[in-house]
Order: structure tokens, then C-alpha cells, then sequence
């Protein structure tokens, strides 16, 4: 087990990492999911001991490792780079860390055979890198890590520089790979579909703090905060300002709607409705009884599916529209929306009031 209590790193006068307080299991995959510069890789490097923080303690197992330098844990990484030695073969590649530990060669075989097995390298034991497609030398990496027999394995965005074919094989693999072994596995993305693909447990983060912690489909289905709730859309969360007073609520345009349902649970004040892309609908559906006048800024089509940028009365909303939707800049367009699917935050605090549902990941 590893824990860390209110761990915070500073680098002068910029705090990294801020009261950060974590407990990850043995055997369990714990996704760090956060933008670039949110903290990730820092968080990363105070387990691993490659830093020191500046306050707070890290502990193994029960032991405190504060300050122990990484060389003195059982610990693995593996980075977005293929790190590995080019003139060395995959076998050599993969058995590197125990011959540098002086593990006995019978015992060295056995495991290189073994987690060559297990991330399907075997035919290519004698092979060097440049002989390898991208996805068989992140793998190689990978094994590498793995075969050590790691207490805690971190991954610092290990597929983001593969094209999409390859990141998808090897995230289909990646689940599989955590369930064989005891470890602690971190791994950190900046995507979170790839979070919900992993599974596990999910810490998002936001300026260097942990906003929230806890089963994936439960953080991304009930976040704690608006702050979470936009970490965890991509791309981020819509809002909607509106003010209920009595049984009718207020939205940003003027436009009023009954306050019934969840909404009529409300006490009285001002409130942020969120909503992810994809509850952005341009055409009237079943259940839409809210209407919003948008103007088109720009349409992305992505193949199967369109992004559509509008300028509303509260900023730039990104709907997820299915099919090819090449709507002309600057058309004017009725945003409907559905207020069983809202997310509700205070306006002051940003802090989850009332979630949807049965929200579906």
C-alpha cells in the first residue's frame, strides 16, 4: 500500500504539488487524469522518490520513505519516450534491471521468458528496437518495468506518442497486464476516455491538488465539483448560468422554466447547470424543454461524429453532434437542452449540489 499524507512539493515561490492525500492499494490501477501542468508527473516523481516534498510524508507499506532516494525502492517507470537500449536485444532489453540487482541467471531466464509471455514479446526475444513496430518497443518498455517485480509501477502517459491503431492494442492489453500482476500501478493521462477505458480508481487533478478520488465511473458520473466535472469531459463541460426563485428558474438569456423535478428540490439562489457535449442537441427531442439561441463559431467533423462551437450567453459551448454536420459559421441555432441530464453546482463555490441520475459512462 502506499500512502501519502498531505504531500506538498514546492519549487521556489510555485507550489507543484499542494496537500495532496492518497491511499492506493496493492494490486489496484490508480489513474492520475488531469491537463498538461496540473501536477501529474511531479505526483509521480514524490512516489517514486525521485523528489522530496517539501512538507508531508510518503509511506510503503506501513514504512516511511520520505526522503529515501528511488534507488532504495522497488520502483519502475515508464514514460511517453521508448526507453530502451537500442544495440541490446529484447531479451537483453527486458532482463537489464535484475542483472544490475545480481539476480541468479536460472532466475533471470524464468523471468524475462515469463513477462515476455505475458506482454505477447516472445517471438521477439532476439530482435533490437529498431526491428520493432512502436507498440512492441512501449511494450518492451513496459516489460521491463513489469519484470523487476515492482511494488509500484508508474506510468507517466505511456501511450501518448503512438498513433491511434497502436494505443488502441495496447490499451485493450494494459487491463489484462495490472490484473496478472500485485503491484500498484499510477497511471497518468491527460485524456479522460482513456481513463474510462482503464477502469480502476481515478485522482483528478487541477494546479497541483487531487480535486477528487475514487472509483472512475463514480468520479466521472458524480463529480465532486465543477472543477472535477470539466477535468473529467473532454472536450470540457458546458455551463449554464441560472437563478431559482420560488417554482420558476432563471437561465442566462432571461428565458424561464418550471422548477420541478430534481430542480424543484433546489433551495432559492444562483446555481451553474452543467452539461457534457454530447446532451447538446441542435434538433428538439422527447424530453428538451429548455431552448437557448446560439450562434455557430466553428464545426469540426471528425468521420462519424461533429463538434460544434457556439458562442451562447455564457461563453463557448462545444456540442457532440452525431453524423456530418458542416453547419455554415455564423448561422444562428436553437441549443436544446434537457434538465434531467443537468449537473448542478453552486454558483459561489463551484461545489457539486445535485448530480444526474443513473448518468451512464
Amino acid at each position: 500500500m502506499l500512502e501519502l499524507r498531505q504531500v506538498t512539493k514546492k519549487v521556489g515561490a510555485a507550489t507543484h504539488i499542494e496537500d495532496v492525500s492518497l491511499i492506493l492499494e496493492s494490486g489496484s490501477l490508480n489513474v492520475l487524469l488531469g491537463p498538461t501542468l496540473a501536477g501529474k508527473t511531479s505526483l509521480m516523481r514524490l512516489m517514486a522518490g525521485l523528489d522530496t516534498p517539501t512538507s508531508g510524508d510518503v509511506f510503503m507499506n506501513g514504512v516511511k520513505v520520505t526522503g529515501l532516494p528511488v534507488q532504495k525502492r522497488n520502483v519502475a517507470m515508464v514514460y511517453q519516450q521508448f526507453i530502451n537500449y537500442p544495440t541490446l536485444t529484447v531479451y537483453e532489453n527486458i532482463a537489464s534491471p535484475l542483472r544490475v540487482a545480481g539476480v541468479d541467471k536460472t532466475e533471470i531466464d524464468r523471468r524475462v521468458r515469463q513477462t515476455a509471455e505475458l506482454m505477447r514479446l516472445t517471438p521477439m526475444l532476439k530482435r533490437t528496437p529498431l526491428e520493432l513496430s512502436g507498440g512492441q518497443q512501449q511494450r518492451t518498455a513496459l516489460a521491463r518495468a513489469v519484470v523487476k517485480k515492482a511494488d509500484l509501477v508508474l506510468l507517466d502517459e505511456p501511450l501518448a506518442n503512438l498513433d491511434y491503431k497502436l494505443r488502441e492494442e495496447l490499451r485493450a492489453e494494459l487491463p489484462r497486464l495490472f490484473a496478472e500482476t500485485g503491484a500498484i500501478f499510477v497511471y497518468a493521462t491527460t485524456e479522460p476516455t482513456e481513463a474510462l477505458l482503464l477502469g480502476g480508481s481515478t485522482a483528478t487533478l487541477s494546479k497541483g491538488r487531487v480535486t477528487q478520488f475514487g472509483p472512475t465511473t463514480e468520479v466521472y458520473r458524480r463529480p465532486a465539483d465543477l472543477t472535477t466535472a470539466t477535468t473529467f469531459s473532454d472536450p470540457p463541460m458546458n455551463t449554464l448560468r441560472a437563478t431559482k426563485t420560488g417554482d420558476r428558474i432563471t437561465v442566462s438569456d432571461g428565458s424561464t422554466l418550471p422548477a420541478t423535478g430534481r430542480l424543484g428540490r433546489l433551495a432559492d439562489g444562483a446555481y451553474l447547470f452543467g452539461f457534457r457535449p454530447h446532451d447538446l442537441h441542435l434538433e428538439p427531442t422527447a424530453t428538451d424543454t429548455i431552448s437557448v439561441p446560439a450562434t455557430v463559431a466553428i464545426t469540426e467533423i471528425t468521420g462519424s461524429e461533429s463538434f460544434v462551437h457556439l458562442d451562447a450567453p455564457d461563453g463557448r459551448w462545444v456540442g457532440l453532434i452525431h453524423g456530418i454536420r458542416p453547419i455554415e459559421i455564423g448561422a444562428r441555432v436553437e441549443v436544446r437542452l434537457d434538465p434531467e441530464r443537468f449537473f448542478v453546482f453552486s454558483a459561489d463555490s463551484g461545489r457539486a449540489v445535485v448530480t444526474p441520475p443513473a448518468m451512464a459512462a
